[in-house]
């Protein structure tokens, strides 16, 4: 425990010193950092996924639930994506040191704000290799220095993603500390990562329940938190049918156990007869296990039965809860009361209906005539994300480069005194 102390307090020192000189980097050098760390990832691939490939068997190996397997597994694909998402992040625009709001005030001076680094970045995560490459490209844009601590499932994986990007910032002359893996899979290391507000600014932590509620009731440095991705999409008696079966089967089957799948599926009941059969054909064809309540399960017959804890739950599986809604009312009370405030969406050709749905449903992310997989930093523009918030301060949904920043008040003045 004394070594993990000792060996942690190295590390937020080295962010710390770190971070005064990320925060100075001027934008072509962070970008050259950037584009050689999607190089390095890219020239790495091969070893990427064999490093990858062990984790994986030791993760199947130890009983890995299904979901967490596939969100370790890295493939060509993926590889490639981080590299992408690299190089998106250099396109974006610098948002550090840009001056916002400037104005004159009565005694002649100009007050203004300006975007500066949040400072030392924590990220905690699970399973997510991908995560490494994403949290590194980002802080390093915002001007941060970053602490990574993955997951001991993904420890082969996150330093061999981690050996490429030290590389890309040597090649860019910028301290290899900016981006630091922790080594140790000792869960000591977590406690020490989350309680150094001397050396930590504020902690991100992308996991499942139990890591969050226990960093949440531990840290006293600030926490960016992301609790359950309880998604809905709510099918209006005046959607287009066709549009509202493919969003609904892609929400729930392009993947399971990512964040942004939907969980809970609601229908208006003038159009349940319509949609809910043809619909739940293809979740059952795909092997999706279908909960429903009375009004649904007399539509399909093969639905189990729902419970109030079914609309609580994020799955992050093959399994689908069903409820049908008199109106778009119901519905908002329905995802107001239940989820989870990070993704909701409405299939609707009706306008008012669907400003209604964007007002007054409490998400992080609320759509129209979109799958809930689109709540995400990629797909946003952010070039990636660190994660996605549900909190309401700060920084809310996909936290990309300006979530990872906050503004101080300049004030400019040509001599001027209060009196």
């Amino acid at each position: 425990m004394q070594n993990v102390k000792a060996y942690m307090r190295e590390v937020g020192q080295a962010a710390r010193a770190a971070s005064r000189i990320i925060a100075q980097a001027d934008t072509a050098t962070k970008n050259r950092a950037l584009l050689a760390i999607a190089d390095a990832i890219m020239r790495n691939s091969t070893q990427l996924i064999a490093e990858n490939a062990r984790d994986v068997a030791a993760a199947k190996a130890g009983g890995l639930d299904a979901a967490s397997i596939d969100r370790l597994t890295l493939t060509e694909k993926t590889v490639r994506s981080m590299a992408e998402g690299l190089q998106q992040i250099a396109t974006l625009p610098d948002l550090i040191g840009a001056i916002s709001d400037l104005s004159y005030r009565p005694s002649g001076i100009q007050v203004g704000k300006m975007r500066v680094p949040l400072g030392v970045v924590g990220i905690i995560y699970e399973s997510r290799p991908n995560v490494t490459a994403d949290a590194a490209g980002l802080c390093l844009k915002s001007g941060n220095a970053a602490i990574l601590r993955g997951g001991s499932e993904a420890i082969l994986s996150n330093q061999a993603i981690a050996a490429c990007v030290h590389q890309g910032l040597r090649e860019a002359g910028l301290p290899e500390t900016a981006v630091q893996v922790i080594s140790t899979t000792d869960r000591a290391a977590v406690g020490e990562l989350i309680t150094m507000k001397e050396y930590v600014d504020v902690i991100v932590p992308r996991g499942g329940k139990s890591l969050i509620a226990r960093i949440s009731e531990e840290a006293s440095v600030p926490v960016i938190k992301h609790l359950d991705g309880i998604c809905h999409v709510y099918i209006d008696d005046e959607a287009d049918l066709e549009k509202a079966i493919r969003i609904a089967d892609n929400a729930k089957t392009h993947r399971y156990g990512v964040c942004n799948a939907m969980e809970t599926l609601l229908v208006n009941a003038k159009v349940a007869a319509q949609v809910l059969p043809e619909l739940c054909k293809i979740f059952l064809d795909k092997g999706v296990e279908l909960r429903g309540d009375e009004a649904s399960r007399k539509l399909v017959s093969q639905m189990k039965v729902a419970t109030i804890e079914d609309w609580r739950t994020e799955y992050l599986a093959p399994i689908l809860s069903v409820r049908v809604v008199a109106n778009l009312d119901e519905a908002i009370e329905h995802i107001n009361t239940y989820s989870s405030q990070h993704t909701d969406s409405i299939v609707t050709e009706n306008y008012t209906k669907a400003m209604r749905f964007l007002r007054e449903v409490d998400s992080s992310s609320v759509m129209v005539n979109a799958s809930t997989r689109f709540a995400d930093g990629f797909e946003y523009g952010l070039g990636a994300e660190i994660g996605i918030s549900t909190d309401k301060i700060h920084a809310r949904g996909p936290v990309g480069l300006e979530g990872l920043t906050s503004q101080k008040y300049i004030v400019l003045g040509s001599g001027q005194i209060r009196n």
